[in-house]
């Protein structure tokens, strides 16, 4: 068989295998045995052990489980509830406020955790209910939250960065750097849209007017000495790095060591069996991703040893077309993949083939990450795989999953908007890694 219908062929197969419900990570294991041993012979099971257990021999895999402790460890403490609340009271008399209060807190979430559903879990039990009461539709308050928890795999510090870092074997200082304006550009987006809908809400005589809560100027400043220093956490993980202070794995200890002090600290968070909680599901969660990578670098050397991945780059490079026209197709075929797999499986199975395709076209492999991950942001509200609509469906069980994907679908238009303007702009995306890294 040509490598091209080899490679239609562990497509389909790897779409078939993943239907049925089989956990990623041993999914594209499978899958790459049977197609190695099936198309090269026995003799290559000498290789199969040392190529799984070199995906995990790059030193920066240590900070995912140390963001992942950090993230956390913030979901477990109520750091969400008062960033809602601090952010609710200085926003309460901006039209929509609530919804855009809501928004930061998913921001500021965000960055903390790292984490897009652990953002709707903790931001979304509150806000929700709160925009419910105070007669917002259902729509909008389930599609602001679903769609503001997709920033935790765009804000740094971000798993889906690092993993894509380790991939590509890209700077994930950069990384984390580039993220930023693009990051505040979508919350900005969103916020302009939450405002706008709320007006015409407003507006329509079917709709409850909603209504405002008065703060005092106490009630306003005695709530932020609780969240500052966790945003502090994240300045401090943030500049390290573009600093050249420490590298990707020791600024991920610190953050995560501090993180745990202050849930001590600030909301007594030291009993040894909610401290013991938080050390096992960041462990259960980092040895999924571990094994995902694992996993992903057999599925790679499989296809590369097909010739599969050569043979699709050269057919991609061949294509006379302008090289946006192709970015327009890499665009559609991620948007289609992030349909059915996460994140972090997309970008560990698709990185080997995608990188030398945009690297030969011209484009920034930096530049390229945000739009990667703007799109994977995408699949975590469309189903059926996207994983915050089901967060919010658990949240609010009496909120129907068609009135949550009608609340999401102008902020999915909001991420198509904001992939055009970094398209337009890119610099957007490459000015800050840039001019911090070339000092």
């Amino acid at each position: 068989m040509e490598p091209l219908q080899i490679g239609l062929l562990l497509v389909f197969s790897t779409l078939l295998v993943f239907s049925i419900g089989i956990p990623v990570a041993f999914g594209l294991g499978v899958i790459a045995l049977i197609f190695l041993l099936g198309f090269e012979g026995l003799g290559m099971t000498r290789v199969i052990a040392d190529t799984f257990f070199s995906g995990l021999e790059e030193f920066t895999i240590v900070s995912i489980p140390m963001f992942i402790v950090m993230g956390i460890a913030v979901a477990s403490s109520p750091a969400g509830k008062d960033l809602y609340s601090a952010l609710d009271r200085w926003l309460n008399r901006v039209p929509g406020g609530l919804v855009v209060s809501n928004l930061g807190a998913c921001a500021l979430f965000a960055a903390l955790s790292g984490s897009s559903p652990a953002t709707c879990a903790a931001i979304g039990k509150m806000g929700i209910p709160e925009m419910r009461e105070r007669g917002y539709p259902k729509e909008i308050s389930a599609g602001t939250i679903a769609a503001g928890g997709t920033l935790g795999i765009l804000i740094p510090p971000s798993i889906t960065m690092i993993v894509y870092g380790i991939s590509t074997e890209t700077s994930i200082g950069q990384l984390f750097m580039a993220g930023i304006f693009p990051g505040l550009m979508l919350t900005g987006l969103f916020m302009i849209w939450a405002i706008f809908k709320t007006w015409m809400t407003n507006k329509d005589k079917n709709f409850t007017t909603v209504a405002f809560k008065s703060f005092s100027w106490k009630e306003r400043f005695e709530i932020l000495p609780r969240i500052a220093p966790f945003l502090l956490v994240v300045v401090g993980v943030l500049y390290v790095l573009y600093g050249g202070i420490a590298t990707p794995s020791e600024a991920s200890g610190v953050g995560a060591f501090f993180c745990l002090v202050l849930v001590a600290v600030i909301y007594k968070i030291y009993n040894p069996v909610k401290i013991w909680k938080i050390i096992k599901e960041s462990m259960k969660e980092s040895t999924m991703i571990l094994m995902i990578i694992a996993a992903s670098y057999l599925f790679s050397f499989t296809l590369s040893n097909l010739y599969i991945t050569q043979s699709v780059a050269e057919a991609m490079t061949s294509l006379e077309v302008n090289r946006w026209v192709l970015m327009l197709m890499i665009n559609i075929f991620l948007l289609v993949a992030g349909f059915f797999l996460p994140p972090v499986a997309i970008i560990v199975m698709t990185t080997p083939i995608l990188l030398p395709i945009i690297e030969q076209a011209g484009f920034d492999p930096i530049w390229f990450a945000v739009i990667l991950t703007i799109n994977m942001e995408i699949g975590l509200i469309t189903p059926p795989v996207g994983l915050n609509l089901y967060v919010i469906k658990g949240i609010s069980p009496d909120i129907s999953l068609p009135e949550i994907l009608r609340g999401s679908f102008p902020f999915m238009l909001c991420m198509v908007l904001g992939i055009i303007i970094l398209c337009i702009f890119p610099e957007i995306a490459t000015w800050l890694p840039k001019y911090l890294f070339s000092k």
